[in-house]
C-alpha cells in the first residue's frame, strides 16, 4: 500500500511539473529527466527611441541529473537605429549552470529552489545594447524559486549581475505567474498564459525599469512554442534609451 501512495504522489509531481512550460521572459526551478537535452531559441524584438534590435539566440541544455543543468547560448543580432545600422553579427556568448538545492513535494503541488549562474562572455560588438550584446565580461548569480500546483504557477528570481570592467552591476527580479488553461493529460498538451515581471536596477548608472510581459505558450509532448508582448511600466531609462515595447517568439525541443 505505501508504495502504491508513492507512486501516485510521483505521477501527481509528474502532471503538476508537466502542466505548465518553463516561463518565457523569466526562469523556473523545474528540470524534468537527467541526462536529457533541451535545443531551444527565444527571439526578441526590442523596440526603443533609439530603433530596433534583433537578437536571436540558440540554446543548448544539458541535464545530466534532475539536479543540475549547464547550458551554451550562442546569440546573433542585428541593430537598426538612427546612430548606427549594422547587419547579423555576433552577440555576447553566455554559459548557464544550476543547480537544485531544495524540493518539497505534496499532493497536487511541488515547491523548488535553484541556485543559477549565467557567465557572459565578451565575444559581440560593444553596441552597448543591456543584456544583448555589450562586448563586456559579465557574472551573474542568483536564486530561482518555483511553485506549482495543478491550477496555477508561480516563479521568483532574485540576483546580481557583475561586471568588473563596465558600469553595467545590476540587480535584477522577477516574478511571473503561469495559469494552464486545459487540464493535465498524458501525451502531454497544454496551452498556458503567463504573466511576468521584471525588474532591472543599474546601480553604477542608477537607471531603473519595470518591465510586464503578457505571454502565451503551446505545449505538445516535447516541444513548446512561446509569443510574449514586453512593456515598461516604470522607465526610469534616458530618454534615447526608453524602451517602447519588445516581442519574444520562442521554440523549445527536448530529446
Amino acid at each position: 500500500m505505501k508504495h502504491v501512495i508513492l507512486m501516485m504522489c510521483s505521477a501527481i509531481t509528474f502532471f503538476v511539473a508537466q502542466a505548465q512550460g518553463p516561463p518565457i521572459t523569466a526562469d523556473k526551478p523545474i528540470m524534468l529527466g537527467g541526462n536529457s537535452i533541451t535545443v531551444k531559441t527565444l527571439t526578441e524584438i526590442r523596440t526603443t527611441n533609439q530603433g530596433t534590435a534583433t537578437y536571436i539566440p540558440v540554446m543548448v541544455h544539458y541535464l545530466p541529473s534532475e539536479k543540475m543543468l549547464f547550458a551554451v547560448h550562442i546569440p546573433v543580432i542585428k541593430l537598426d537605429f538612427d546612430s548606427v545600422a549594422s547587419s547579423w553579427d555576433w552577440a555576447d556568448l553566455q554559459l548557464q549552470g544550476k543547480y537544485q538545492f531544495y524540493r518539497k513535494d505534496k499532493t497536487g503541488r511541488t515547491h523548488r529552489l535553484v541556485a543559477k549562474t549565467l557567465q557572459t562572455l565578451p565575444t559581440g560588438r560593444s553596441f552597448d545594447v543591456l543584456q544583448l550584446s555589450t562586448n563586456k565580461y559579465q557574472s551573474y548569480l542568483g536564486v530561482v524559486s518555483g511553485l506549482e500546483t495543478l491550477k496555477y504557477g508561480i516563479s521568483s528570481e532574485l540576483g546580481y549581475n557583475w561586471s568588473p570592467d563596465s558600469d553595467l552591476d545590476e540587480f535584477r527580479i522577477k516574478q511571473g505567474f503561469g495559469l494552464p488553461l486545459l487540464k493535465p493529460q498524458y501525451p502531454n498538451k497544454q496551452i498556458n498564459l503567463y504573466f511576468e515581471y521584471t525588474s532591472n536596477w543599474l546601480v553604477e548608472r542608477d537607471w531603473y525599469q519595470l518591465l510586464y510581459a503578457q505571454g502565451i505558450q503551446y505545449a505538445r509532448k516535447n516541444i513548446t512554442f512561446d509569443l510574449a508582448i514586453q512593456f515598461p511600466l516604470v522607465n526610469d531609462f534616458p530618454e534615447e534609451r526608453t524602451l517602447k515595447q519588445s516581442v519574444f517568439l520562442g521554440t523549445r525541443y527536448t530529446f
